[in-house]
């Protein structure tokens, strides 16, 4: 069956199988696309919605906190207060001393005068001789019962939250701070009680877009933008005992018959024993009804424009149709082996596009082919130019024991005759000699050919009569690199003749290797003759010179760039009668070398 309608399919005609794939293709999408774009719309609205609840939460959170922490500083400066302490605890003889203490402790007043986010303080004694001036209350058994008292009598060094009545503002309810106050200097105790200004709070909540409570531990309102249910329990409410029963988090809720989303966050202030509670409503429908609405209006918009499409198709198809065959014809041709075959087919679209990056193939695949054929002419230079060093060391491998028979007999001749010095010398001649010839392969080890240069150096010492001084400075971590053979050598040699030679003070000549960011940094510089700038510009033409046959610089500049990459080679600075200094940078296991001064 399916292979039956993929054969009826494939036999209709490229124009008519674009029109009917058109229109298969735009119908499905475009009520996918609709159907998707609706519902995200829609949850994207309710995802805005719940985002900013969630931040109006935590901006309740945070400005009710900010009031609360008046009520807690005040608390915590009342609790040191000795002169509060010797008041409170006092025993007074007589109205006048009552009197003349309060109006001598003035604290209190002036703490309200200047902190509007509370309302009244007042602390509760045991002291019968007080009088009750609304800021020291002497303790009677109907406030010593109460829950709030006995709750903060009980939870010695904790604050307590709780919304109850104010006997003095007419016995409404206020959310209040209660704390018990210690007075070490009487061993007594009392209840310090700071009444919240709740104005704070529901100016606060007035400015959320949402419905928003603040209830107590025992799910009482205490504060809201919605007036009408402050000072009532959760669940008397409109809102039904399903939200209060909700936890912390957000709920999905039915209230009045409309899924609403609800928050609830708590909110325990410093050096509480009990906790506030946040909650946060908003109704679903009113949410999406915008979405909703903007969704339908999207979806007649896309109605209308599939039926506009529908009467471009077939003219699109025409001329889309008779490009794809245009640009088939090309490429049959180049198919075919013609690789010079240009490709045109005008447009920026996918079928120009295509067009220009076929082009595009066929000239890297030539520009590919280039390379391989360039890669393998490098490759055959760097071994003609390794093969040139083997001839020529083949060359000096005439009689080698005999070399070293006889070298050994001078040695000995002159160790007997107590010419140490010369004895060494022939020494390091053959190890030097040895050395070279143990040369096999493409690449020899950094420490190898150091110990090649210091042999060197060494046997010019001698020659120039300590006139010659030199210092290698090589980092233990590129001792183990590998390069080719012959590098570093002939840049010292280099240094010695054409530095140190031509200056009758003698000088120094310094080897230095360091490894950094994968990559090894060599220097070789000299204290000699240095380079004019005349001469320094030969020698960089030199350089240049990818004929030449100079077995000096020039030879170890092609087989550096030869072997890493044109990008490596010498680098060449120079101060006539201050010396000369030859860089160059090798990689240790990656493919180029970092810019970065390592030297």
């Amino acid at each position: 069956m399916f292979n039956s309608l993929v054969r009826k399919f494939n036999s209709i005609k490229l124009r008519n199988k674009m029109i009917l794939s058109y229109v298969l293709v735009i119908v499905i999408p475009l009520i996918i696309v609709g159907l998707f774009l609706v519902e995200q719309y829609r949850q994207l609205a309710l995802d805005s919605a719940i985002e900013q609840t969630e931040n109006n939460v935590l901006r309740v959170k945070q400005r009710t906190a900010e009031v609360l922490s008046v009520a807690i500083d005040l608390s915590s400066r009342l609790s040191l207060d000795s002169r509060l302490e010797d008041i409170a605890n006092r025993r007074y003889t007589n109205t006048m001393e009552v009197f003349q203490a309060y109006r001598d402790y003035d604290t209190i007043r002036n703490y309200l005068d200047f902190n509007s986010e509370v309302s009244r303080i007042k602390m509760y004694v045991d002291n019968p001789t007080l009088i009750n001036n609304w800021e020291l209350i002497p303790l009677d058994g109907k406030t010593r019962d109460s829950f709030w008292h006995q709750a903060a009598m009980k939870n010695r060094g904790t604050i307590g939250w709780f919304y109850f009545e104010d006997e003095a503002r007419s016995w409404n309810s206020r959310l209040s701070m209660v704390r018990r106050v210690q007075f070490p200097e009487y061993l007594t105790a009392g209840a310090l009680v700071i009444d919240i200004n709740t104005n704070h709070l529901n100016a606060s909540l007035n400015q959320e877009p949402f419905e928003t409570y603040i209830m107590d531990n025992n799910d009482v309102i205490v504060a809201s933008n919605v007036s009408s249910v402050i000072g009532k329990e959760l669940s008397d409410t409109h809102l039904g005992q399903e939200v209060a029963m909700a936890g912390v988090g957000a709920h999905e809720i039915s209230i009045g018959g409309k899924a609403s989303k609800v928050f609830v966050e708590e909110f325990r202030p410093e050096t509480s024993f009990n906790s506030l509670k946040f909650v946060s409503i908003f109704s679903i429908e009113s949410i999406v009804a915008e979405a909703n609405r903007i969704s339908r209006f999207g979806m007649t918009i896309i109605a209308i424009s599939f039926m506009i499409a529908l009467g471009l198709i077939y003219v699109i198809c025409t001329i889309l149709a008779n490009r794809l065959l245009m640009l088939n014809k090309q490429i049959s041709k180049v198919s075919k082996g013609n690789l010079n075959t240009v490709v045109t087919v005008d447009g920026n679209d996918e079928i120009g596009l295509l067009s220009r990056q076929f082009n595009q193939m066929v000239t890297n695949v030539k520009d590919l082919m280039e390379e391989v054929q360039h890669s393998h002419e490098q490759k055959n230079q760097l071994e003609l130019k390794q093969n040139e060093i083997k001839l020529k060391m083949l060359a000096n491998q005439i009689n080698p024991h005999f070399l070293y028979n006889a070298l050994e007999s001078i040695r000995m001749k002159a160790h007997l005759n107590g010419e140490k010095e010369i004895a060494q010398t022939v020494k390091l001649l053959g190890k030097l000699m040895r050395k070279n010839l143990e040369i096999t392969g493409k690449f020899i080890m950094l420490k190898d050919e150091i110990e090649i240069s210091r042999c060197y150096l060494e046997i010019q010492k001698f020659r120039h009569d300590e006139r010659l001084d030199y210092e290698l400075d090589i980092d233990p971590e590129a001792e183990q690199v590998h390069l080719p053979p012959l590098i570093i050598q002939p840049l010292v040699e280099n240094a010695v003749i054409h530095g140190l030679e031509r200056t009758s003070r003698g000088g120094k000549v310094a080897v230095k290797a360091r490894v950094c960011q994968g990559n090894v940094h060599i220097t070789v510089t000299d204290n000699g003759a240095g380079i004019t700038p005349e001469k320094m510009k030969r020698i960089q033409a030199f350089l240049e010179d990818q004929d030449g046959d100079r077995i000096g610089l020039t030879n170890v500049q092609q087989r550096l760039q030869l072997t890493y990459g044109e990008q490596y080679g010498l680098e060449i600075t120079s101060t006539p009668d201050q010396g000369t200094s030859i860089h160059f940078v090798i990689p240790t296991e990656v493919d180029h070398v970092q810019s970065v001064n390592c030297r």
